[in-house]
């Protein structure tokens, strides 16, 4: 376990995953680190994406009102709940959605590939901030990129983790249960005096 800690095999992982996401996805799944390993690396990801969103503001100048509205806007606190909330209803999502249909992984399972999913982001984030300095007009390709990606790894991921064999009826599954969970989340997000602004 403490080998793949090290960050030079953490990005041959991602990128090993991303080339064969059914192999990384087994790989991570045979780590199995305890649980309050796993809440001290969801922590570790939303802060990391946090960091990125606050070098970009600076070094970039873009601006810090950020997707959040409403009396927290532009607070750093109330994204980072945000993305930890959307993260942790995610891996509910999948884990009670994937038993629903028999699947068989534990939540324990289900939040070490959602984090690890989210880390492959993060990673793709780093290599989008360094394109707005190099090439801007490639970052905006990047984010399309990083959508598709999402979703191909997750489909994977959830079929590794739940033993499902049919990737097409995972990724009708996925795409439906992500509506539901985006409009639940907004709902709850409005319930709570604040929304997602629309994209300018």
């Amino acid at each position: 376990m403490t080998d793949i800690l090290t960050l030079g095999n953490l990005l041959r992982l991602a990128r090993d995953t991303v080339s064969n996401p059914r192999e990384g996805a087994n790989t991570v799944l045979s780590f199995a680190p305890e649980r309050q390993a796993l809440w001290l690396m969801f922590v570790l990801v939303i802060v990391l994406s946090l960091l990125l969103r606050e070098f970009v503001a600076v070094f970039a100048g873009f601006p810090m009102d950020g997707p959040i509205t409403g009396p927290m806007q532009g607070s750093t606190l109330a994204l980072g709940l945000v993305m930890a909330g959307f993260l942790y209803l995610t891996m509910h999502a999948v884990h009670r959605i994937g038993q629903f249909f028999g699947g068989t992984g534990s939540f324990e399972e289900t939040a070490l590939l959602v984090i690890w999913l989210q880390f492959i982001l993060i990673c793709l984030q780093v290599i989008q901030i360094a394109t707005l300095f190099i090439l801007p007009p490639v970052a905006g390709l990047i984010t399309i990129v990083a959508i598709a990606l999402y979703v191909w790894l997750l489909v994977n991921f959830i079929a590794v983790l739940h033993g499902f064999t049919s990737l097409g009826m995972v990724f009708v599954a996925t795409l439906l249960s992500g509506f539901a969970l985006l409009f639940a989340f907004s709902l709850v997000l409005t319930l709570l005096g604040l929304g997602v602004a629309p994209p300018a």
